[in-house]
């Protein structure tokens, strides 16, 4: 197995709401805010390649919406989906796999590419995964997540045909597990892959970023936030005992990190590059 890591440029959203109740004289120290309050976030994947399949994790903001929608968050950065892709060798048809953690836009609007009046997968030879609780929640949303649910992002997948349900059980090949959780949101899935004897976690929206380590540093825009502070608890306890490894898909300076207990609760203990180990 090897893995690649796959930067698709950064975007800017609110720190209040990213910090939730965390004071801004606490989170600014963590992660600057501009003069709009807005911090810099990463939309960083990963890729798995494994034999004869090549794995995607997610897939950033893509660039089909409108002017406007980006004008809310600024996407900016050198790195795009297809040129980090390119670094490493491959092309969006080289993918077999597309495995989306949710549906939330930044998440997943790679997912989907504009030809013309058309919206088409962008990996034409691609399974893309998902799980039946998170679909239905999405393709019928809350009030308070619809923005980040987009019809167009979401609904192309199953009209393609490449679309495929897990169950909670699902495991995409050996050395790759799921696990489930619903604070941030309905059944997202967070991927637990086994590499060269470390467990390295795809931490999507549960621990956005290592300033997220800490148990209450919860989002505001989690739809569950106590449930995330239950599973951020057991996960950790568990992550730090066993010398996992957290991927952060949200931190824009630090790519993964190992844990250490601490009288404060399971912090950062070390920064790690995938391309390293």
């Amino acid at each position: 197995m090897k893995l690649y890591t796959i930067d698709t440029g950064y975007l800017k959203l609110d720190g209040g709401a990213m910090f939730g109740v965390v004071p801004k004289s606490i989170w600014n120290t963590l992660n600057p805010s501009d003069e709009k309050n807005l911090c810099t976030w990463a939309m960083r994947c990963l890729l798995v390649e494994e034999g004869n399949r090549l794995i995607l994790i997610d897939c950033g903001v893509g660039n089909k919406q409108s002017e406007k929608f980006f004008s809310y968050y600024e996407p900016h950065g050198d790195d795009s989906l297809d040129s980090s892709l390119k670094k490493h060798g491959f092309t969006p048809n080289d993918i077999t796999d597309c495995f989306l953690t949710h549906l939330h836009f930044d998440h997943c609007g790679g997912a989907i590419k504009r030809e013309g009046e058309k919206l088409l997968p962008s990996f034409p030879n691609a399974t893309y995964y998902c799980n039946e609780r998170h679909w239905q929640w999405a393709v019928n949303p809350n009030s308070r997540e619809k923005a980040s649910f987009l019809k167009e992002n979401i609904l192309p997948l199953k009209e393609s045909g490449q679309l495929k349900m897990l169950s909670k059980e699902s495991e995409i090949m050996p050395g790759f597990n799921v696990i489930f959780v619903n604070g941030h949101t309905e059944a997202m899935m967070l991927p637990v892959i086994r590499y060269k004897d470390r467990t390295i976690v795809y931490m999507a929206d549960l621990i956005p970023s290592a300033g997220h380590i800490p148990v209450s540093y919860v989002m505001a825009y989690d739809v569950r936030p106590l449930i995330t502070l239950e599973e951020k608890e057991v996960f950790l306890k568990i992550a730090a005992e066993n010398n996992y490894l957290l991927y952060f898909e949200h931190d824009r300076t630090i790519e993964a990190c190992s844990l250490k207990m601490t009288e404060r609760g399971v912090r950062m203990d070390q920064k790690v590059l995938i391309a390293d180990l």
